[in-house]
């Protein structure tokens, strides 16, 4: 009888002494932030990115096939409403640099480039209508690591919706902005950051928190162009320019990329068209900016509204822009 006890008994140990290494593996694991889906990876590698690659004519277009699928998935449709979070402890940021943010947002909305994006509807024929800025922050709170982690973003992009009353859904999205040198990595093994691999990017969490973390992007190697503004924003501009228009068209993943998983901007990223001579290829209610051109479906080129191709050289005098 005690024989058959201590059998039992035996293994009980064994499996308690199991579990006690066990639970310290999985708490370690969990702590390990995995990698964006695929569909959200990163955009703007270092190849496409580096200052050589970039030194070509900027009438480049990219053409022929290869057009945007409908994955079946919901866009932005109508107006979306954009939350900038600037979330910088320090304030080590140029001198104009949120207000410069915070004008494009008010501007790009109902500029020819976000209309071109309308042609990407979804199942019910909704489609990207325009956007606004509906609110802005600065959060002063000091960053829990450098480089910080996805999961420290999305952490961000919660604490701006508890402290400002803000809600996630299909038609809002949140941009979260850091200062210089700060640098943002989708791994824990650091591979994946602005450092070393991209400039910027957007995905989602929960079932419709549509968020991007755009780093400062004049502390790292993204594009050698100084924009019209004077400031460092500039260079940020051309990012966010990027993010949101992949947003409004494939906010989760599954609405509208290419045979190849690109989206809308990844097609023509780093396209900027003719700049001209104050470094602006857009004015927008009489603002100049640089921004990216976007996959246009219909004539299956890169272009900064639906009806003029940058190849054309329709820009506003510089003259007219001072």
């Amino acid at each position: 009888m005690k024989q058959r006890i201590r059998m039992p008994l035996a293994l009980l140990a064994a499996l308690l002494t199991f579990a006690s290494l066990l639970i310290p593996m999985i708490a370690l694991l969990a702590t390990i932030s995995t990698p964006l889906p695929t569909h959200h990876r990163p955009d703007l590698t270092m190849e496409s990115r580096s200052p050589q690659a970039l030194q070509r004519s900027p009438a480049r277009e990219h053409t022929g096939g290869n057009n945007l699928v409908y994955g079946g998935g919901p866009v932005m449709a109508g107006t979306s409403h954009i939350y900038a979070i600037f979330w910088e402890p320090s304030g080590n940021v140029s001198p104009r640099y949120n207000s410069l943010i915070t004008r494009y947002f008010r501007d790009v909305g109902s500029s020819p480039l976000y209309r071109l994006v309308r042609q990407y509807t979804q199942t019910d024929g909704g489609y990207p209508a325009g956007s606004a800025l509906a609110g802005s922050w600065v959060d002063r709170r000091p960053y829990p690591a450098n480089p910080l982690l996805d999961s420290a973003i999305q952490d961000e992009v919660t604490r701006a919706q508890q402290m400002n009353g803000w809600h996630s859904s299909m038609r809002t999205m949140f941009f979260v902005f850091t200062e210089r040198n700060e640098d943002i990595c989708t791994d824990s093994t650091h591979t994946q950051c602005a450092s070393n691999q991209y400039c910027a990017y957007h995905s989602a969490f929960g079932s419709n928190t549509i968020y991007a973390a755009v780093p400062y992007i004049a502390s790292f190697a993204c594009t050698p162009y100084a924009g019209p503004n004077g400031d460092d924003a500039d260079k940020t501009i051309t990012g966010i320019s990027h993010e949101q228009l992949e947003a409004a068209t494939d906010p989760l993943g599954n609405a509208w990329v290419d045979s190849d998983g690109d989206e809308v901007a990844d097609k023509c990223a780093q396209d900027f068209g003719q700049i001209d001579a104050q470094g602006a290829n857009v004015v927008w209610n009489s603002e100049p900016y640089l921004v990216q051109e976007e996959w246009d479906n219909h004539t299956g080129t890169c272009r900064l509204n639906p009806g003029v191709q940058s190849l054309e050289k329709h820009l506003v005098k510089t003259s007219e822009l001072r």
